[in-house]
């Protein structure tokens, strides 16, 4: 029989899915798994149904790929969003960084992921095209380019550049109040919505 450090081999699956977790070390894990184990039971099942139902149905907006419940994105259903100004960002947790500042109005596009050889990611494997025919309306004045200032956000930020070139908007860029190589999931909220305030032309001379 195999050793079971909880004497419940239950309880030894629960914690091991709980610490899969990010940043979730196994002391926590076994807090969370003893607190779920003395709820209600429709606790637990409200709690692992809401889970499911988030895996199975969440989507991704047909228009600027941020998470949504349905086919277009809360974000870009509101009609009182600036719709001519649109923000390049890398993930879903910079649309939620840069929405918590409270700063910013616009659209959103988001790509997934930023070119990077060394992890297989080329210009092909992101919705550039898609941010292309998006800045092409006529309603769309400006692109503000909020990708991280490492060398393959660096990298990622010039090629977009030269795609847009080719389009008759203003592109521009946050300005680096942020350090070099940072995530805007990491920025506090002043540093970054300062940083979208005071965004300035894109200047591809100052890009790796």
């Amino acid at each position: 029989m195999a050793y079971n450090r909880y004497s419940s081999e239950l309880l030894e699956k629960a914690v091991d899915e709980f610490a899969s977790l990010p940043g979730v070390g196994r002391k926590t894990a076994l807090r969370f798994a003893l607190h779920m184990m003395n709820q209600p039971v429709e606790n637990v099942a409200r709690f692992s149904g809401s889970i499911l139902r988030m895996r199975n149905d969440l989507r991704h907006c047909s228009i600027c790929n941020m998470i949504s419940d349905t086919d277009v994105c809360s974000i870009c259903g509101d009609r009182s969003r600036d719709g001519s100004v649109i923000c390049v960002v890398e993930s879903i947790r910079d649309v939620l960084s840069i929405e918590n500042t409270g700063k910013y109005r616009g659209l959103y596009h988001v790509l997934g992921a930023i070119i990077s050889p060394m992890d297989g990611i080329g210009p092909s494997d992101l919705p550039i095209q898609e941010l292309v025919e998006r800045a092409s309306a006529d309603n769309v004045k400006e692109i503000i380019l909020a990708l991280s200032t490492s060398p393959e956000g660096e990298t990622t930020s010039f090629y977009l550049f030269k795609k847009l070139s080719a389009v008759d908007v203003k592109i521009s860029a946050i300005a680096r109040g942020i350090g070099f190589g940072d995530d805007l999931e990491y920025a506090d909220e002043m540093t970054l919505g300062k940083s979208i305030e005071n965004r300035q032309d894109f200047n591809p001379l100052k890009t790796n």
